[in-house]
């Protein structure tokens, strides 16, 4: 006889975890770690099947930038629904994808335009990397197709952006199905030696990539970075400086720039690209997670007219060879605008200054505590590490924080031992300070064990 589960009788979590395959997680380890049930979500808050609040420190992986279940973007996806809610972009267009792409060119000034979409940031990569490589065969430079990345970069987990990624524990899961690529050092500010300032690491660390290009340059299609803040690489920030060296070494040597901006873009370094702080602009440009308010999965690759030009021909087999089902997505493209219009008729870039001042001042305990270090802040990414001195257990620390927060309220990742917080736009300062008092609650409390 067989026997019909009764969903009824069994718990959320205990169904998921007999049923999902859950990412970027060994699921042995919710043996002793539970799983969270979210039943709803509000502002910045999201509720578990109980009814408690966790305040979303990380914006649900850097995603949400104007709160959950948002009226004005709620609104502009019931509103598309009436019309379309899909469309295959190959031979066809609609309003939403225009308008978003003509706005996004607008933002960078006219410098970039173009926009290829996709639905996740990874595949945003895989479009500029494929891009780059096609391009040089149209100019008739084939050998151009080696790419450099920065060391503890982080671009994606497909394999044309794995293989930019230089983090240990992929390239040991993966490295043998991976392309080869050139690592450079990291501009990483926390490098600084006595005396020393993020303009000198970053000016040391150009050096190296100058003395690369010289000697490879003939051979490289592009070199990727994450402007001004390497998020997964702990959150490890650099000087501006370092992406105006870059630019012009890509221009001296013939080498596109790629700005992987999925994380920092969207006005989360405090302009709304991050490339502004440095007055350049990429040969490439992707974003995704903030672009659709956290709301639809949605990626974009931005580029110049020097390149789409070049695609522009009368043979298919030079055209750019890359789609996907849902690329342009007429319900992620209306989440898209609405986020634009918030952060137009809002001020939300002039407002985020004075919100990353309350940021700052929610954890100007941290600056003090003698158990942490390397303090730093890009725009509403906040972030610092505690020592390994002052931590028991550095493989169960992170997983540590994550449950002693949920007990204090809040949701936080930590990446090794560096704790960050990356929260939407909309918390006040009241829940900007309770934030802050948890956390250093929570912190205390796993290394007072």
């Amino acid at each position: 006889m067989k026997v019909i589960p009764d969903f009824n009788q069994t718990s959320l979590v205990d169904r998921s975890l007999k049923a999902v395959w859950h990412p970027c997680t060994q699921m042995k380890h919710h043996e002793s770690f539970p799983l969270v049930a979210i039943s709803k979500g509000k502002g910045p808050w999201l509720y578990d099947e109980q009814g408690n609040a966790l305040l979303d420190c990380i914006s649900s992986w850097w995603t949400n930038l104007f709160g959950h279940s948002n009226p004005r973007i709620n609104q502009a996806i019931t509103k598309q629904l009436d019309k379309i809610e899909h469309v295959m972009l190959a031979g066809f267009t609609h309003q939403p994808v225009v308008e978003l792409s003509e706005k996004l060119a607008a933002l960078s000034k006219g410098n970039l335009g173009h926009v290829f979409y996709a639905s996740d940031g990874a595949s945003a990569i895989e479009i500029a990397l494929k891009m780059s490589h096609h391009y040089w065969q149209l100019n008739g430079k084939p050998e151009k197709k080696k790419f450099v990345c920065l060391e503890n970069g982080y671009h994606g987990e497909t394999l044309g952006a794995l293989a930019v990624t230089d983090v240990a524990i992929f390239r040991e899961a993966y490295g043998s199905l991976l392309q080869d690529v050139y690592t450079v050092t990291s501009p990483d500010a926390r490098k600084a030696k006595t005396g020393e300032s993020a303009e000198d690491v970053a000016n040391n660390a150009a050096k190296e990539v100058e003395q690369l290009f010289a000697k490879e340059h003939e051979h490289i299609a592009a070199i990727v970075v994450e402007p001004l803040v390497q998020c997964a690489g702990q959150m490890a920030m650099h000087s501006p400086q370092y992406l105006r060296l870059i630019k012009e070494l890509c221009e001296r040597y013939q080498i596109h720039l790629i700005a992987d901006e999925i994380a920092v873009g969207c006005g989360r370094s405090g302009k709304f690209f991050a490339c502004e702080h440095a007055n350049i602009w990429p040969d490439f440009l992707t974003l995704s997670k903030g672009i659709s308010g956290g709301y639809l999965p949605l990626s974009l690759c931005m580029t110049t007219e020097k390149i789409y030009r070049a695609f522009y021909q009368d043979q298919i087999r030079h055209g750019f060879l890359h789609s996907h089902s849902y690329t342009g997505n007429p319900l992620a493209c209306a989440a898209a605008l609405a986020c634009l219009e918030i952060f137009e008729t809002e001020k939300v870039i002039e407002k985020n200054i004075a919100r990353s001042q309350e940021l700052a001042d929610a954890f100007a305990w941290a600056k003090t505590d003698p158990r942490i270090e390397h303090w730093r802040q890009q725009g509403m990414i906040l972030a610092f590490d505690v020592k390994p001195s002052a931590i028991k257990n550095i493989s169960t620390f992170p997983r540590e924080v994550f449950a002693k927060c949920l007990t204090t309220g809040t949701l936080v990742r930590p990446i090794g031992n560096t704790i960050y917080v990356m929260p939407p736009y909309v918390l006040t300062q009241q829940e900007t300070v309770q934030m802050g008092q948890s956390i250093q609650r929570a912190l205390n409390q796993v290394l007072d064990v």
